[in-house]
């Protein structure tokens, strides 16, 4: 068996996250985000250089939760893919598309909330047993046609001697 993977990024948001919306209604989240970048020297010292930027994007309930989660400055590990486009001034750029994303827990400290999250689908009462049960028959009911009229065993008894 294969093990499915995908591209992972670091680094910091280094824009205050923005929420738009697609033409679709989809909820769209865009971040300018940074990675550091550091120079191995002879004597094993790093010497930090100028960090690199592209621009992160998520879609939809991620993308909602990430704005809810997320402000400039926080590290985070990311799930994606990278993707080449072209800008509005023609130029071709790259943009990571995450589709899941956490903060860094090597540099961020924070406490997890282990409720289970909710669901998207609309709230519903569970119906009790008994209507579910009544529900049921009165779908049989409607389908299966009337019962013929009993006959006694007697009747039965006497059409079967009459022959």
């Amino acid at each position: 068996m294969t093990i499915r993977t995908k591209e992972s990024l670091s680094g910091f948001v280094a824009s205050d996250p923005e929420l738009t919306f697609t033409s679709k209604g989809d909820a769209r989240l865009y971040a300018r985000i940074g990675q550091p970048q550091a120079r191995v020297e002879d004597d094993g010292t790093f010497t930090p250089l100028e960090p690199t930027f592209t621009d992160l994007v998520m879609f939809r309930r991620s993308a909602e939760l990430a704005h809810e989660q997320f402000q400039k400055g926080d590290n985070f590990l990311a799930e994606g893919e990278t993707r080449t486009y072209t800008g509005s001034d023609g130029t071709e750029r790259e943009q990571f598309v995450a589709s899941r994303i956490g903060h860094d827990n090597n540099i961020t400290r924070y406490t997890v909330d282990r409720t289970p999250p909710e669901r998207d689908t609309p709230h519903r009462e569970t119906p009790a047993r008994e209507q579910v049960q009544q529900a049921l028959a009165e779908r049989e009911a409607q389908l299966d046609p009337e019962p013929p009229a009993a006959t006694s065993a007697a009747s039965v008894q006497r059409d079967a001697v009459a022959r």
